[in-house]
C-alpha cells in the first residue's frame, strides 16, 4: 500500500517469515514495548525504531523465530507431564528444552541460528550469570541451557556469559554428560528422559517419575502423541496444544508458561531404544570390510547368470511418479495403516529407549591410568598411602552402524503386507535416525510379468537353451542412507502403486542391497530382508530348472552369512523363510509386520 511504513512492511515481512517456520498460517505478529512475549499463536517481540536500526531489527528477527520454533518443535502437554516440580529443577528443564527447540530450528539455517543468538544476548544482558563472581551467583538453568546449546549445535556461549559459565563448567562436567542429547534432538519425549536423567545426575530431582515411566502407565495418551509425532516429524504436521502459557523471553521463561505446544514426538512414546553401532565385522572367520574396497572383491561365483543385464534398471522411487502422484500415494497408506500408527510407534519407541540406555556413557573405575576418578579421592584424603583412583570411558559400538531394508516388491505382498511393510520401514527409518543409525530402504521386483524385452531378444536369438534369468530387474531406491527422512517420506508411498508390484528374484536383489552395503563407510553393516517366500519368475522358471532362483539364493544367503561382514536378517511373510536364512522370522498375520521387524532390530542390537 502506498501509505505503508517500512516499520509496517517489516511487520508483515517478519509475520510471513514466522507462519512459515511455525508452519501454522492463523500465526499474529505484534510490536510490544514490553518484555517479548507468545501467548498461543499470538507473538509478541521488540518493537524496533523507525529507521530499522540493523541490531534491533536481528533482536525482533530472534525472538519471532524462537516463538515459532517452539510452535512447531514443542508440545505443550508432554512437557507438562514430563516436568519436574521443584522450583530449580523446573527452571533447568525449562531452558533444556528451549536449547532443543531453537538448536532444532536452526540446524542448516544459518540466519535463524544467527537471528537466535542475538536474541540470547539480549536476553544475557539481564540474567545474573553476566554478573557471576561465584559459582553460588550462577543460575544452573542458565547455564546448563547454554552448555546444552553448544551441545548440540557447536556454538559457544556468547562472550557475556562466559566467565560466569566457567565457574561452573567443569562441576557439571563431573556430574552428567550433555553429549547424548544431540541424538535425542529430533523426539521431545527421548530428550526428557536425557534432561531427566542430568538433572538427577545433578541432584536436583530424586525420585521423579520419567517420561517414559508416564508413558508405560498412561497408553491412552500415546496414541495421540504417537499421532502427532507420526505426521509432525521434520515439521509435516499441524501443531496442537500450543496455547496456554505465555512465554517470557527477556530472562528466564515463566515457569507457568515455559511449554508451548510443539508436537513433535515420534517418539512420543519414546522412539525408543537408541542403540548402538557396533563396528562388529559380523561371523567369525569374515573378511574384514574396508570402506574402500570394491564391491567386486565380495563378488561371489555361482552356477547363475542372466541371459542380458541391457533392460535392468535402479531407479529412484520418485523418478517412477511425479511428485503429486508420490503425495497422494503417501496419503493413501497413511489412511489405510491409520490405526496400526499407534502401536507400531510403541514398539518404536521403545526400541529408541533400548538403543539410547546402551549408547548411555560408561566408565572402568580403579584403572591404573586415565582420567582422574574425583568420586574417589575422599579415599585417599582418609587414608593417605593409597594410590589415586583413574577411570577410563568404555568404547561404545553404536553411532557407525548403517541398516539397509530390502523390501519384497512382488504381487503377492499385494494389499495389507506391502502396506505394512511399508509404513514398517517408515517408522525404523525415522527411528533410527534419530538413534545415529543411518538407514537404507530398497525394494526390488521386475519391469514386466512373464519376462519383458530380455525374453522377446531371447525370442529373437532362437531360443537357445539355459538362458538364465529372462526377465528385467527393477531395484528402487525408497530412500539413500544419507538422506534426511523427511525428503523420502513420500516415496514410500510407491509401494500403494497398483502395477508396481510384479515378480521377484531375490538372489540378485541381495546381492545388489549387499554390494551398496559393502560399499558403506560404516564399520557395522545390517541387511534386513522382508519377504513373503521363495523367488518366482515365470518365465525364467520356465525355461530353467525348476529350482534355479531358489538355489541361487540359497548361495547368496549362504555366502552372505558365512564370508561377508553384512548381518543378515529376514522377516518373512506367511512364508517360512527359516529355511533359507539362519536368522529369520516367520509371522502369519501381517499386523504383526511393524513389531516384528522392531523386536529382531532390537534383538539384534542387544547382542554382542
Amino acid at each position: 500500500m502506498a501509505n505503508e511504513t517500512p516499520l509496517d512492511r517489516f511487520k508483515a515481512v517478519l509475520t510471513g517469515t514466522a507462519r512459515a517456520i511455525a508452519e501454522e498460517p492463523e500465526v499474529d505478529l505484534a510490536f510490544t514495548a514490553d518484555a517479548p512475549a507468545q501467548s498461543g499463536k499470538h507473538i509478541k517481540v521488540p518493537m524496533p525504531a523507525r529507521a530499522l536500526p540493523p541490531e534491533q531489527v536481528a533482536e525482533a528477527r530472534g525472538f519471532a523465530d524462537g516463538f515459532a520454533l517452539r510452535l512447531r518443535h514443542h508440545d505443550l502437554a508432554l512437557h507438562q507431564r514430563g516436568a519436574p516440580s521443584e522450583a530449580v529443577a523446573r527452571s533447568v528443564f525449562d531452558a533444556v528444552e528451549t536449547a532443543r527447540i531453537e538448536a532444532l530450528g536452526s540446524r542448516g539455517y544459518a540466519g535463524i541460528a544467527d537471528n537466535l543468538g542475538h536474541a540470547l544476548d539480549v536476553r544475557l544482558r539481564s540474567d545474573p550469570i553476566a554478573r557471576a563472581r561465584n559459582r553460588d551467583e550462577v543460575p544452573l538453568s542458565t547455564a546448563l541451557g547454554l552448555l546444552v546449546r553448544e551441545a548440540l549445535t557447536g556454538r559457544a556461549a556468547p562472550d557475556a556469559a562466559e566467565p560466569g559459565l566457567a565457574l561452573v563448567r567443569d562441576w557439571i562436567a563431573e556430574r552428567t554428560d550433555l553429549s547424548a542429547m544431540a541424538l535425542a534432538l529430533d523426539d521431545q519425549r527421548a530428550f526428557q528422559g536425557l534432561a531427566m536423567k542430568m538433572l538427577e545426575d545433578l541432584e536436583l530431582v530424586e525420585g521423579e517419575v520419567t517420561p517414559d515411566e508416564a508413558d508405560e502407565g498412561g497408553n491412552e495418551d500415546e496414541g495421540t502423541e504417537n499421532d502427532q509425532d507420526e505426521q509432525g516429524d521434520e515439521g509435516e504436521d499441524e501443531q496442537s496444544g500450543q496455547g496456554e502459557g505465555e512465554v517470557e523471553a527477556r530472562g528466564e521463561q515463566r515457569e507457568a508458561d515455559s511449554d508451548e505446544g510443539d508436537g513433535e514426538e515420534f517418539g512420543e512414546d519414546s522412539p525408543a531404544d537408541l542403540d548402538g553401532e557396533p563396528g562388529d565385522e559380523g561371523d567369525d572367520g569374515a573378511q574384514p570390510s574396508r570402506s574402500n574396497r570394491p564391491s567386486n572383491d565380495f563378488a561371489p561365483q555361482f552356477d547363475y547368470k542372466a541371459w542380458t543385464t541391457q533392460f535392468d534398471e535402479v531407479i529412484a522411487a520418485g523418478d517412477l511418479c511425479d511428485a503429486e502422484e508420490l503425495a497422494r500415494l503417501r496419503g493413501y497408506l497413511d489412511q489405510q495403516l491409520a490405526h496400526l500408527q499407534s502401536a507400531v510407534s510403541k514398539l518404536a519407541n521403545r526400541l529408541q529407549r533400548r538403543l539410547m540406555a546402551q549408547q548411555s556413557r560408561s566408565w572402568d573405575f580403579d584403572q591404573e591410568e586415565g582420567l582422574l576418578d574425583a568420586a574417589r579421592l575422599a579415599r585417599v584424603v582418609v587414608t593417605p598411602t593409597q594410590s589415586l583412583s583413574y577411570k577410563i570411558e568404555r568404547d561404545t559400538d553404536f553411532r557407525d552402524t548403517v541398516v539397509t531394508l530390502l523390501i519384497d516388491n512382488s504381487g503377492s505382498m499385494r494389499g495389507r503386507p506391502i502396506g505394512i511393510a511399508a509404513i514398517s520401514a517408515d517408522i525404523l527409518a525415522r527411528t533410527l535416525e534419530r538413534c545415529g543409525v543411518k538407514t537404507e530402504i530398497l525394494g526390488f521386483t521386475t519391469r514386466a510379468w512373464k519376462g519383458g524385452q530380455a525374453r522377446e531378444t531371447w525370442l529373437a536369438a532362437g531360443r537357445p537353451p539355459q538362458p538364465g534369468r529372462l526377465n528385467d530387474l527393477r531395484h528402487i531406491v525408497y530412500k539413500q542412507a544419507d538422506e534426511p527422512w523427511r525428503r523420502a517420506r513420500a516415496n514410500l508411498g510407491l509401494m500403494m502403486r497398483e502395477g508396481l508390484l510384479k515378480e521377484n528374484i531375490d538372489g540378485e536383489a541381495l546381492l545388489w542391497a549387499h554390494a551398496r552395503l559393502i560399499a558403506r563407510p560404516e564399520e557395522r553393516r545390517i541387511l534386513m530382508v522382508i519377504s513373503d517366500g521363495a523367488p518366482v519368475d515365470d518365465s525364467t522358471l520356465s525355461v530353467n530348472s525348476g529350482s534355479y532362483l531358489e538355489r541361487h539364493l540359497r548361495q547368496v544367503i549362504g555366502w552372505i552369512e558365512t564370508k561377508s561382514p553384512v548381518e543378515l536378517i529376514a522377516i518373512g511373510i506367511g512364508h517360512d523363510v527359516t529355511r533359507y536364512y539362519a536368522r529369520a522370522v516367520t509371522i502369519m498375520d501381517a499386523e504383526q509386520l511393524g513389531g516384528t521387524i522392531i523386536e529382531q532390530l532390537a534383538a539384534l542390537f542387544d547382542t554382542d
